[in-house]
């Protein structure tokens, strides 16, 4: 066991231990776990290109004209913008 300067036992090697015997016991879990991945790589590998397309790649042809159009759409203009008077 491995202990910190006050001679306690330090807690990381703890948990470690008891997830890796957890996990190492498994049997039904260790189906789970293939069913969770299966399932997130299906929503973050394959609906990406369903519902996500690349709109800067395929409007814009280079980096430049890409970099202006997210900074056109992030900053807002400053045509038509008035000053609030004070107390309104």
């Amino acid at each position: 066991m491995e202990k910190d300067n006050t001679g306690h036992r330090s807690i990381l090697p703890q948990i470690y231990r008891f997830y890796f015997d957890g996990f190492r016991q498994m049997t039904l879990g260790r189906t789970l776990w293939k069913i969770i991945l299966i399932k997130l790589f299906i929503l973050f590998a394959v609906l990406k290109f369903f519902f996500f397309p690349d709109f800067l790649a395929t409007t814009f042809s280079t980096d430049r004209q890409r970099a202006d159009y997210v900074i056109e759409q992030l900053t807002p203009s400053a045509q038509g913008y008035t000053n609030p008077v004070q107390g309104e």
